[in-house]
């Protein structure tokens, strides 16, 4: 009985810390995890690399970017200046929510050189890292 219930103190004790921690990335997004994957996407979009972007990305993400490329017929590298052109500056994380290997950031900044934008930017665990999924800029005017 004593195994037991030391064994049962000690999984209340993780599960309490391991929601502790998913609480304090929330309080502070700009140094989550999740942000600083986000970072190395912009990052190389900032590069021009498109390789390391598409690494930043999901698998199912990155695929359905090669298929944009090749649907518009975009090189690759015309691509990246095309995104380097909308990458959000002046960023600013607002919010984090984690839900297991899920995650929404919610950021502002000025994307295209206008300010005011809102993103929110849905990152995924995968091979023990987080990936950009999507992202969605919009005009908060």
């Amino acid at each position: 009985m004593r195994i037991a219930s030391r064994v049962f103190l000690l999984l209340l004790l993780s599960a309490f810390a391991l929601s502790s921690a998913l609480r304090a990335d929330s309080k502070d997004p700009a140094s989550s995890p999740q942000a600083k994957a986000y970072a190395a996407l912009l990052k190389a979009v900032q590069a021009g690399d498109f390789e390391a972007y598409k690494k930043c990305m999901t698998k199912e993400s990155a695929k359905k970017i090669d298929q944009q490329i090749k649907d518009t017929g975009m090189d690759p590298k015309k691509g990246m200046e095309f995104l380097k052109a909308m990458a959000p500056t002046d960023l600013k994380y607002t919010s984090l929510k984690v839900d297991q290997k899920k995650a929404t950031l919610q950021a502002t900044g000025k994307v295209g050189g206008e300010g005011n934008n809102k993103g929110t930017i849905e990152l995924e665990q995968e091979d023990g890292q987080w990936k950009v999924a999507n992202q969605s800029w919009t005009n908060a005017k």
